[in-house]
């Protein structure tokens, strides 16, 4: 592995003893979200990560598209312009508000609501473990159950068989819910009917599996591959990025490992991470009247 130089050149070497000197660093405790430059490559990203390497600690910074590059800490960096100097992390010290992996504010010992007459589809069991991934602890605190559909064709007879109303609505994650879509015209007919208006909402987000929310960077790949229509997505996926992709075992054992990629809110893309909190938000809102 090959770092870059932060400390560049010594802008002082060969100068004249009234030369003026480079501004003094100020150190920066190295933390999640801080954003900084690289002062000699002019990289500029947010940290992501910090460990200990076999040539000293390492500080992960990623760029606005999702690329990640290794620095060395020390000096060489600039943060709104002015040098700093990164050290490492400050010791961790007892959170006064613990938040879960979707941002919400955690409720220590908050016990699971009991389970309310709503509830949020999704259309298959990947779908379910990544909302359940981020969302988990606060779909338990709210008494919200999420169900997979096993595809959305069925949806007009689930809905007829669950009889959704006000105290039982039903929220709908759907996949590749784009104009024109076989998806978008069972959506439209589902909400065209009477007995589904203001219950039921349906809403969905422009991938073609689950999977493609997840954002690349997060699982080591530099974008989604692009799969021709007739192809099976997921192991054409594999195949294009280089992951075992022989059968069903395989797709499990990839799925497996992009999950476990997967710590907050902030490794999925927001085209899923407003959709679900919106979801939400719908079957959880308080009836009146």
């Amino acid at each position: 592995m090959t770092y870059s130089d932060p400390y560049g050149r010594d802008v002082l070497s060969g100068a004249s003893p009234t030369a003026r000197r480079r501004p003094q660093s100020r150190e920066v405790p190295v933390a999640p979200g801080l954003v900084v430059e690289d002062a000699e490559s002019g990289w500029v990203g947010a940290v992501v990560g910090f460990e200990k390497t076999s040539v000293g600690h390492v500080v992960h910074l990623e760029d606005r598209r999702g690329r990640r590059r290794p620095f060395p800490l020390g000096p060489g960096y600039l943060i709104d312009g002015k040098p700093v100097a990164l050290t490492r992390p400050q010791a961790k010290r007892p959170a006064a508000r613990a938040r879960t992996a979707s941002g919400s504010v955690a409720v220590p010992g908050e016990r699971a609501r009991v389970a309310r007459g709503s509830r949020i589809w999704v259309e298959g069991k990947h779908d379910a473990e990544l909302v359940e991934k981020i969302w988990g602890d606060d779909l338990r605190i709210e008494g919200v159950v999420v169900e997979p559909l096993g595809g959305l064709d069925d949806l007009p007879e689930k809905l007829a068989e669950f009889g959704p109303d006000r105290s039982h609505r039903v929220g709908v994650l759907a996949d590749h819910l784009v104009d024109g879509s076989k998806e978008t015209r069972i959506a439209e007919a589902a909400l065209a009917d009477r007995r589904n208006s203001g219950v039921v909402h349906i809403i969905g987000h422009p991938y073609i599996d689950i999977w493609q929310a997840v954002r690349p960077g997060v699982v080591g790949i530099r974008e989604w591959p692009e799969v021709p229509r007739g192809e099976d997505w997921k192991t054409g996926v594999l195949r294009r990025i280089g992951w075992p992709a022989n059968d069903h075992r395989d797709v499990a054992r990839a799925w497996q490992r992009i999950l476990r990629s997967v710590t907050t809110i902030a490794d999925v893309e927001p085209a899923l991470s407003g959709r679900v909190e919106e979801l939400i938000d719908f079957v959880t809102v308080e009836q009146t009247g």
